[in-house]
């Protein structure tokens, strides 16, 4: 299993991150069942006795995030946030929420579903793609100014630093 570039996105966006292009090839997490219960551990979600069936979930509810992300397709995300709730609670006076779901397989897809929606409700103008039109990564901009344009400095930032410095060389040649 190849390592994931960006993984210190809040859980829904995490989801949408699980595929990504490494050397021009789309690689996908959940291609492997371990890819399926590591990212499910990372989150402390349940589904890892049941890789196969939780792969389904999160693979139909990513795919849904995508949509709304790249397309504005509001319609696949919703049927799968229909799938659950939050239902408040109270114990020894202090409030809770409760997860609530039709079937207990979509319980981590739903949870990522419902932090996009979370984090698109908080800070909309904050949810980017990568600035690299052949990354398909997206990311929730926590710097202070707002301005961050690559998923990573580290890999799309700096690729897109050398290749405005090759064009100068080439443009002085």
């Amino acid at each position: 299993m190849r390592l994931r570039p960006l993984r210190t996105e809040p859980v829904g966006l995490d989801l949408v991150d699980t595929v990504w292009i490494d050397d021009a090839t789309l690689v996908d997490q959940f291609d492997d069942p371990d890819g399926v219960r590591a990212w499910l551990a990372d989150h402390g979600l349940p589904g890892r006795d049941d890789p196969e069936r939780a792969r389904d979930r999160l693979v139909r509810a990513r795919d849904a995030m995508r949509a709304l992300l790249e397309r504005g397709e509001e319609g696949p995300l919703n049927a799968v946030l229909a799938h659950g709730a939050r239902r408040p609670q109270v114990r020894g006076a202090q409030p809770y929420e409760v997860v609530v779901l039709d079937d207990p397989a979509w319980h981590a897809a739903w949870v990522a579903a419902a932090d996009l929606v979370r984090v698109l409700g908080d800070r909309p103008e904050r949810v980017r793609k990568c600035a690299n039109p052949r990354c398909v990564l997206w990311f929730y901009d926590v710097s202070k100014n707002g301005g961050r344009r690559w998923c990573s400095m580290d890999v799309c930032g700096n690729r897109a630093k050398v290749g405005r410095f090759n064009q100068r060389q080439r443009a002085r040649s």
